[in-house]
C-alpha cells in the first residue's frame, strides 16, 4: 500500500463522514481550515509543506477565499479538488480528479462500488 497522501481541507466547520471516506482513498487530512478568517480573503495563505492535495468544500467558501487557496495551491504545485461538503460529492470528485488513476489513492470499500 502506498503511503497516504497529505491533504489540506478548506471549508466547513465540521467534516462529518468525509475523513473516513478520505481514509478509504488513502488520503490523510493534515490540516482543516474553516475559511472563516477574514484574512483568508485578502492575502494568499501558506499551504503547509508536504501537502499533496488541497480539497475545497465549495458550499462553505466564498469566492475570494476559494480563489486565494486555489492560487496558493497552484503556486506550490499542489493539486486542487473542489466539491460540495457531502460524501457523494467528495466520492465523485475523487474519482474524477486523476489521483486514483495515478495510483496515489486506492478505491476500496463499499463506498466506491456503484
Amino acid at each position: 500500500m502506498n503511503p497516504a497522501l497529505s491533504a489540506v481541507v478548506v471549508g466547513a466547520d465540521r467534516l462529518g463522514n468525509i475523513p473516513s471516506l478520505l481514509r478509504e482513498h488513502n488520503i490523510a487530512i493534515t490540516h482543516h481550515i474553516t475559511g472563516r478568517d477574514p484574512a483568508h480573503q485578502k492575502k494568499a495563505p501558506q499551504i503547509p509543506s508536504g501537502t499533496q492535495v488541497v480539497i475545497l468544500l465549495t458550499d462553505f467558501l466564498g469566492h475570494n477565499v476559494m480563489k486565494t487557496f486555489r492560487n496558493a495551491a497552484q503556486k506550490g504545485g499542489v493539486q486542487v479538488v473542489a466539491c460540495r461538503r457531502s460524501v457523494c460529492s467528495m466520492q465523485q470528485a475523487l474519482e474524477q480528479c486523476g489521483l486514483c488513476q495515478q495510483g496515489a489513492c486506492q478505491l476500496t470499500g463499499p463506498s466506491s462500488q456503484k
